[in-house]
């Protein structure tokens, strides 16, 4: 049985079941008629009269029909960036936390050089002492309790100063390394020079002459103090180098026997002591130099008040020459006043 569809044309083999819609444009299917297909296929020389043609249709039912989307309504808007949604969240590795130097025992060190200040000043005495006894000894036998006490106490003194200068010198050589660490760190450079090559170098005798206040001029100039504490590290690398001279030739002058020769040495002993202490008292400048302000701190401003050079009575003198010279040019031209001349 034949269906014709009434909008296509399209003619459906319905079999033996009438059907209502076209499955293709889904138009009204017009009533089956009593015509035959011709049997056997249509030959290339068969022509299908008008408005007909051949389809292939599948045995048994037509297909279902296509589901159609429903419409999906307004694109969504958001008034601020949704948080929902995939993210991607990547930690960070945690970073490396350099190596803090440790800080300076500012007390350990005041401690120290206190020490060794009031060391050198006990062999300043002792010494003054013992040259007072041998003027004394000219002319006079000495006690033998005494002349041991004072022999002994200068030999006592004499060996207190030189542990106390190597214990100074040891913290003051750390309160540099660790100074200087503390410094590179804060700027995030590292130190160029080692550790070893600063210890060395400011512990070897005649070597710590030369280097060690080329490292406190190299501290310096990365803090941004070079410009008011050049000149005391110049004196007081000075007066290092007259101390080292004077206890050097006070030295040389200790292997003499006569009794001339041990008051000359008495008395280059006591002046290699002053300049001991001077020149500690200027690191102790230095140093002081270096902590009245810590690392991490911007550098200091100084505001100074300056007295202003312009007179108080130079604005009312220029108004009184303005004014002097507007009456002046009134009284040139005669306009100025109502008057005009013919």
């Amino acid at each position: 049985m034949i269906q014709v569809c009434s909008r296509c044309g399209t003619r459906w083999n319905v079999r033996d079941r009438q059907r209502v819609w076209c499955p293709r444009c889904q138009g009204s299917l017009l009533p089956p008629s009593a015509e035959q297909a011709p049997p056997g296929p249509a030959g290339p020389s068969q022509r299908l009269p008008a408005g007909y043609r051949w389809i292939a249709v599948r045995p048994g039912a037509p297909p279902p029909a296509r589901r159609t989307n429903p419409p999906l309504g307004p694109t969504p808007r958001y008034a601020v960036i949704p948080r929902w949604g995939l993210q991607d969240r990547f930690e960070p590795p945690a970073p490396a936390t350099p190596d803090q130097p440790p800080k300076s025992a500012t007390r350990m060190v005041q401690a120290t050089v206190a020490v060794t200040m009031l060391a050198l000043a006990f062999a300043v005495v002792v010494h003054i002492a013992n040259y007072a006894l041998l003027l004394y000894n000219r002319s006079r036998l000495l006690n033998p309790i005494v002349a041991g006490v004072a022999t002994w106490a200068g030999v006592a003194a004499s060996v207190l100063v030189f542990f106390a200068l190597i214990a100074t010198t040891v913290v003051l050589t750390n309160w540099l390394v660790v100074r200087r660490a503390s410094t590179y760190a804060h700027f995030g450079v590292e130190d160029p020079r080692p550790a070893w090559q600063l210890w060395v170098c400011c512990l070897v005798p005649l070597v710590n002459l030369f280097w060690a206040p080329v490292f406190v001029l190299e501290l310096a100039r990365v803090e941004g103090r070079l410009s008011w504490l050049r000149t005391p590290i110049v004196v007081w690398w000075c007066a290092w180098w007259v101390s080292f001279l004077v206890s050097a030739f006070s030295f040389a002058t200790s292997f003499t026997s006569d009794s001339q020769g041990i008051a000359n040495n008495t008395v280059a002993v006591t002046i290699a002591y002053l300049a001991a202490l001077a020149a500690l008292l200027l690191t102790v400048r230095m140093y002081q130099g270096f902590e009245h302000q810590t690392v991490d701190q911007r550098p200091t401003k100084r505001w100074v008040v300056v007295a202003d050079d312009t007179p108080k009575d130079a604005e009312p003198r220029d108004r009184e020459a303005d004014d002097a010279s507007r009456a002046e040019s009134d009284r040139m031209e005669p306009a100025a006043s109502g008057i005009i001349s013919t």
